[in-house]
């Protein structure tokens, strides 16, 4: 074995790894790429202060923080050059994924002579649940890490190539990608899926995120917000998204509901969930970007599974 790095998708997980005592040194990658316009030139000036600016605007993110929490560790993995080996370690979700296909496009161009493995949890026993990473034992963490993927050139390149559509101007093209299965990449997918189910759909110009959430709001009595989102979160984990992620989503749906404590939705919601009437033009917003696409430039066909452009 040559030297290593490790490179993982958040800072719990590090923490857990640290314990592993696998030899190597470990780097954190901090980005929620999956939320936000993105830029193809993954680390470029252009790329961290586009980055910068939709976490400050939309998440209260101050330079400061950015600088020491995602900045300093992206700058510590510019500096990790002589590793020859690196492993990479994600999950099953949208958030994880998307995360993934970035670093991924990274070492294509700045660590081309490394090595580079997988490790996605997933699907790991013989029921349907997919685990995440810190949901997983010592010994089986260990039983994937001797059991690694390693990534061929036309892995890298694939995952370069669906980030460079993930950071275009128009999903239609991430839509007609056929050839999955015949690459490293078990959940890439279903996650590509999920992606383009953010756009808002023809039916009421909610996203399905954001009709679950109504849906949820409507069938069942939650005391208060703490609860509804903590359902949301499992509902929905192969988004991968957190507290933060909703209560966000929730300020947007706001009008939709009479409360959150208890959650009770609106007539107005109740009819939106119904599909009497659209939530578009309310919610419209032509700065909300999905990669490199304007959320609101596209509508999806529940029906026919398909992108359409405005």
């Amino acid at each position: 074995m040559g030297s290593l790095l490790h490179i993982t998708n958040g800072d719990s997980f590090t923490n857990r790894l640290k314990k592993l005592n696998l030899e190597g040194d470990i780097i954190t990658w901090r980005e929620m790429l999956c939320e936000g316009k993105t830029l193809n030139q993954v680390g470029s000036e252009s790329f961290w202060k586009t980055r910068y600016e939709f976490l400050h605007e939309n998440y209260k993110i101050s330079k400061s923080w950015f600088v020491e929490k995602t900045l300093k560790e992206y700058r510590s993995l510019c500096n990790h050059k002589k590793q020859d080996q690196i492993v990479l370690w994600f999950e099953y979700d949208l958030f994880c994924q998307i995360n993934m296909l970035a670093v991924i496009s990274w070492l294509k161009t700045h660590r081309k002579y490394a090595q580079i493995f997988l490790i996605c949890s997933g699907k790991e026993d013989k029921t349907d649940t997919l685990y995440t990473l810190n949901e997983l034992t010592d010994a089986k963490l260990l039983k994937l890490y001797k059991n690694k993927t390693t990534l061929s050139l036309d892995d890298i390149e694939y995952a370069d190539y669906v980030w460079q559509l993930y950071c275009s101007d128009n999903p239609i093209r991430l839509e007609n990608l056929t050839d999955f299965k015949n690459y490293k990449f078990n959940y890439l997918e279903d996650a590509i899926k999920a992606h383009l189910q953010r756009f808002p759909s023809i039916s009421n110009g909610l996203n399905l995120m954001e009709n679950t959430i109504l849906q949820l709001g409507n069938s069942q009595n939650y005391p208060n917000k703490e609860k509804f989102v903590n359902t949301l979160i499992t509902h929905q984990a192969n988004l991968g998204f957190t507290t933060t992620q909703y209560k966000r989503a929730l300020d947007r749906l706001k009008p939709l509901f009479n409360s959150f404590n208890p959650v009770k939705l609106t007539k107005k919601g109740q009819e939106i969930l119904e599909q009497k009437t659209s939530y578009y033009a309310c919610i419209q917003n032509n700065e909300v970007y999905l990669g490199g696409a304007l959320k609101y430039n596209f509508l999806y066909n529940t029906t026919s599974n398909k992108i359409l452009k405005l």
